[in-house]
């Protein structure tokens, strides 16, 4: 800073205030956050401001930092599950099932994975995209004054968390997709919970739609905001629903099929306003182009394993919930201890030690519901992984605050940052 420069600190004086006691010549520099209603989590932007419009905007991330990509490295590959789910919480089951198609793809057993287990996969990672787009509206709606549709989405959002919870025993951070398939088999119950569901949702969803859509204060808020065009987003790296709000139909569950999706129908949303408006709609639709691909999953659904039958690999996925909690089946138990000497020798490496990955490296992508959630893993050829490094959506979306905000009104800056739809547990890692 300069030494005839400036500094003044608003320190919650009446904005009039502030604005008077500044010179014309001279800026305004704002935080807003690392704790702020409006940032999603724990995002600080540094704002530099002439009046009310935004001269410059920077980011300032790090305050969720939790390690896990550094905690991956002393942890096998089994247990490392554990903590990706954790990165993005918002999509937990994309981040599990991008890094277990890398150890997948490393081991080469990629096309031994059992059909069933992969119909699951996309079934809940379908549903994930639909509870994540719900807390991007809900919350986006909340900071722009429309609590009625946060109402609407948390309230959508509790439907989808309790099929995860029937499925999985947990609402968040599941660690249900492992290398070769799944922790366990759908409950009994677990296709007619999905069933309601799908019976409900289209209705509901409805009712956001209804709300929002031609809604003329949440257009005057959202249209012309946070404008990005094509050029913007390819110089950027920015992906999924920003990126096809440009009109670009870029989807990697087209462009690059995994887990079986080149089978399924659907439609890749885009809109040509480049705005927070845009990207708004992408989500909705997007939502109901999800409920559709549940749908087929379900006609889809086969009786059959959901773990690979190499025992060498599979870690064991009959699992039962009883009295003490989710646990290996006593039939299971019975079988390794009492008959199957093989099978109890597996058992006890995979847990203590863990399996062999061959030495190598892989870089997998799925398009979770922020854009392209990449994984790139290393393998000396040992139980743990060398390397493990995440390209996380949010973080690269992250990079467009600057162009997004700077030259429009601080009010502005709201919905800008609602539509790129960061989490910061993803940003950070």
């Amino acid at each position: 800073m300069a030494e005839d420069e400036t500094v003044l600190t608003a320190t919650g004086q009446d904005w009039d205030t502030v604005v008077a006691a500044a010179h014309a010549d001279e800026r305004i520099v704002v935080n807003m956050g690392p704790q702020h209603p409006s940032t999603h989590g724990v995002l600080r932007l540094i704002l530099e401001l002439d009046g009310e419009t935004v001269t410059t905007a920077r980011c300032g991330i790090g305050y969720l930092h939790t390690g896990i990509e550094k905690n991956l490295e002393y942890r096998n590959w089994i247990q490392a599950v554990t903590f990706v789910t954790r990165m993005d919480y918002l999509s937990p089951f994309f981040n599990e099932t991008a890094y277990c198609l890398a150890v997948e793809r490393l081991l080469g057993v990629t096309e031994a994975i059992p059909e069933r287990a992969e119909v699951i996969r996309v079934l809940l990672m379908e549903l994930n995209r639909v509870s994540s787009h719900l807390v991007a509206l809900a919350t986006g709606g909340m900071e722009l004054g429309a609590v009625t549709a946060m109402l609407f989405g948390f309230r959508e959002r509790e439907l989808v968390l309790d099929v995860f919870e029937t499925i999985t025993g947990l609402r968040m951070n599941h660690a249900y997709v492992r290398p070769g398939g799944l922790a366990q088999d759908l409950p009994d119950d677990g296709v007619q919970k999905v069933r309601e569901l799908l019976d409900l949702l289209p209705k509901r969803l409805r009712d956001m739609e209804d709300l929002l859509n031609e809604n003329s204060i949440w257009r005057a808020r959202t249209e012309n905001v946070g404008y990005l065009d094509l050029a913007g987003c390819m110089a950027l790296g920015v992906t999924g629903p920003m990126l096809r709000a440009t009109g670009l139909p870029h989807d990697l569950r087209k462009s690059q099929p995994y887990c079986g999706y080149e089978n399924y129908e659907f439609e890749v949303q885009t809109t040509t306003g480049c705005d927070a408006y845009g990207r708004y709609l992408i989500r909705v639709r997007e939502m109901r182009e999800s409920l559709k691909i549940v749908e087929q999953c379900l006609d889809r659904l086969r009786p059959g394993p959901v773990m690979i039958e190499d025992a060498k690999l599979a870690w064991p996925a009959d699992l039962k919930l009883g009295p003490d909690g989710l646990g290996n089946s006593p039939a299971h138990i019975a079988k390794i201890m009492g008959t199957s000497m093989e099978g109890l020798i597996h058992h006890f490496k995979l847990v203590t030690e863990g399996m062999q990955v061959p030495a190598g490296q892989v870089y997998v992508a799925v398009e979770s519901p922020r854009g392209e959630l990449g994984v790139h893993v290393v393998s000396d050829g040992g139980t743990r992984p060398y390397r493990v490094h995440f390209r996380d959506p949010s973080f690269t979306n992250l990079q467009s605050v600057a162009v997004t905000c700077e030259g429009g009104m601080i009010a502005d800056v709201i919905a800008a940052v609602a539509s790129i739809d960061p989490v910061m547990g993803g940003v950070d890692r």
